[in-house]
């Protein structure tokens, strides 16, 4: 009877301590490159890396589940050693709270293309907001539980010495003293990293970003009195867009690049529609806002979860722009290339034609400063915003198809968002 419970005592302990270290290693691994996919600083630093880190990102927390469901299997005999142990229950309901809104928020925003924007906006800000508040915490409880690991008789979770050592001494007395607790695994090592990388991270440029703008990110006026594009002259706004008819933009934007923000002047701005047209054509700045605009108000969906809604755009249509060069029987493909001299994307012929899709030079009634892609952007409503090219300056029709900059590092050609009207 003694050895059978001390074989269940034994291979208890053993799975909690188990569940306890994969656990605690997924996480740290989940929270800083959650940091690094969230940071605009470190998207330019890993290129093409963001990616594979973004996969790794998922994959780890699709395991995560394992440890979860494996702890819930035990935890009704965990639940029973923890009888008048409140701090140690509260500690449980925090870190399950933790690691079920983990990874609900992240499996909603890794099918946001089934979940819709409305449902990803909600799980990227849970998704951020916990990783804020937990890291912190798991590094607390990393530091702190040191001494707990020495100390096997406040646990709950046991190695297999302490246990063999309580089994000891308790069949034979004190004729011969418990072995020494001994670390269930290297958590010195798991604190340095836990410590060295969140405070790396968190003290960084993420940290800064996301605490001061996290809950008030920046406005468009702060854009715009911030916009380091200097051109002259600066275009007058339509009605429609003095005020804004959408009635001002309702979220914030998060700045994201793959070089750094370029600004442009007159001496060094034009835009150019070329390849497969009747005539070639090339505007500088002043004769570019000179062109007939037209107004829109539509909302604005990033790929990795934020909407910026009522947007009021103004500028010309692209189908317009194509039909003044002239186009050719041939083309099939509209290329589009950004000012930073790195991002290209494209759209078919049928896409470019949408009545919705605009070359903006204004929204909600100002210059598009330089940090949201202007002086001038593609905006594609029906899209995720990985196809509306930030500082938009040339248009080239091809025969062939283009690969975009994302879409070569892993994002689908087909942008559509759920319920968009595909051509």
């Amino acid at each position: 009877m003694k050895k059978g419970l001390e074989r269940l005592r034994k291979g208890y302990g053993k799975k909690l301590v188990s569940i306890h270290m994969w656990n605690a290693w997924l996480v740290l691994f989940l929270a800083l490159s959650g940091l690094l996919l969230l940071g605009g600083f470190w998207r330019e630093i890993l290129g093409e890396g963001r990616v594979w880190l973004k996969w790794a990102h998922i994959y780890l927390g699709l395991v995560l589940l394992i440890p979860v469901v494996y702890y819930l299997l035990l935890a009704v005999k965990h639940w029973r050693r923890l009888k008048g142990k409140t701090s140690q229950k509260a500690n449980v309901i925090f870190v399950l709270i933790l690691l079920v809104g983990w990874i609900v928020s992240g499996i909603v925003l890794w099918q946001f293309r089934l979940t819709g924007p409305r449902a990803s906006n909600a799980a990227l800000f849970i998704h951020d907001l916990l990783t804020w508040v937990g890291l912190p915490v798991i590094i607390y409880h990393s530091i702190t539980r040191t001494k707990w690991l020495k100390e096997p008789q406040k646990r709950t979770i046991t190695s297999e010495k302490d246990v063999t050592g309580e089994v000891h001494k308790g069949v034979h007395g004190n004729s011969t003293p418990p072995s020494k607790p001994q670390p269930v695994y290297t958590r010195r090592g798991f604190i340095k990293i836990a410590v060295g990388a969140g405070i790396a991270v968190t003290l960084g440029p993420t940290f800064v970003r996301w605490m001061g703008r996290a809950f008030q990110l920046p406005s468009m006026e702060e854009y715009a009195a911030d916009n380091a594009n200097s051109l002259l002259p600066e275009p007058v706004p339509l009605p429609q867009s003095a005020p804004p008819i959408g009635g001002g933009a309702e979220g914030s934007f998060r700045v994201y690049t793959v070089t750094d923000i370029p600004s442009f002047d007159n001496s060094n701005w034009s835009f150019t529609i070329d390849g497969l047209v009747d005539k070639k054509l090339s505007w500088n700045w002043e004769q570019f806002v000179a062109l007939q605009r037209e107004v829109q108000v539509s909302d604005f969906h990033c790929v990795t979860g934020w909407s910026v809604y009522k947007n009021t755009w103004e500028g010309i249509p692209l189908s317009k722009l194509i039909d003044m060069a002239g186009v050719q029987n041939q083309a099939a493909t509209v290329k589009l290339y950004s000012g930073d001299g790195v991002y290209t994307d494209s759209l078919t012929m049928a896409q470019a034609r949408m009545e919705d899709v605009m070359v903006a030079v204004m929204h909600d009634g100002k210059p598009i400063s330089n940090q949201l892609g202007g002086p001038v952007r593609l905006v594609t409503p029906q899209m995720y915003a990985y196809k509306s090219v930030k500082w938009l300056n040339r248009i080239e029709l091809i025969q062939e198809e283009h690969i975009g900059y994302w879409e070569q590092r892993g994002y689908d050609n087909d942008a559509w968002l759920p319920g968009a009207n595909k051509v």
